[in-house]
């Protein structure tokens, strides 16, 4: 079962299997073991409490909000809760989901000087709200047959993987700004979308190509017209 790299330590790998726990280890084991126990019935209490404050918000769209964004592929219930912390639930202050991608820290640098672009990093913002949105972006692109699996597939072979899950964070934080603007729940586009997207491209090109050279040019489906 070694992989990558382990393939070439083999050796080693049968040694740490056949290695058997002193006495100081299993006792140091044991301590982690308590202290992960203790911290995972810590984050149960808490997760408990934010639900209960959330059905009892005096505010009726909260329940609703969560509700929503948790519709999202990869944003469960603990990301909702997160988003709606850190940005409300009111996106009248925002004028554009690009504001907000900006508050929040989401949106690549631009740092330009004489036509050269110094810098892509992402601006600051909240660190909780990051770290909650590329969570949920990496749950969101390692789903089957998604619109979200198609983006990160297309943007991790020229961006890299932390690159692309950022770029997919930022388009989750945008298109939670929109369901929570309409109120109205997540609809996936498919995993075909890019293709669809590509071949309307390409034939917008085409037929701009052909009206530049004086050709008047009609669209016909091929399905319709046999």
């Amino acid at each position: 079962m070694a992989q990558g790299r382990l393939k070439t330590k083999k050796a080693e790998l049968r040694q740490a299997l056949a290695g058997q726990l002193t006495a100081v280890q299993r006792w140091v084991l044991s301590e982690l073991l308590v202290r992960w126990e203790e911290l995972d019935r810590a984050l149960t209490r808490v997760e408990t409490r934010i639900r209960e404050e959330v059905e009892a918000c005096p505010a009726p769209f909260v329940p609703e909000a969560v509700a929503l964004l948790d519709s999202i592929p990869g944003v469960g219930e603990h990301v909702a809760h997160t988003i709606v912390a850190e940005i409300g639930v009111d996106m009248a202050r925002f004028p554009s989901d690009g504001h907000l991608a900006s508050w929040a820290g989401m949106s690549p640098g631009n740092n330009e000087s004489a036509g050269k672009r110094k810098s892509g990093q992402t601006t600051k913002g909240s660190p909780y709200l990051r770290t909650a949105l590329i969570e949920a972006a990496w749950a969101a692109s390692h789903g089957k047959g998604t619109y979200w699996a198609a983006k990160y597939k297309r943007l991790v072979r020229r961006l890299g993987k932390k690159k692309a899950l950022v770029a997919v964070g930022h388009t989750l934080l945008r298109v939670a700004y929109y369901l929570l603007k309409r109120r109205v729940p997540y609809t996936d586009l498919g995993r075909d979308y890019f293709d669809h997207l590509q071949g309307q491209r390409q034939r917008q090109r085409l037929v701009q190509r052909l009206e530049a050279l004086g050709v008047k040019v009609t669209l016909e489906e091929v399905g319709e017209a046999a």
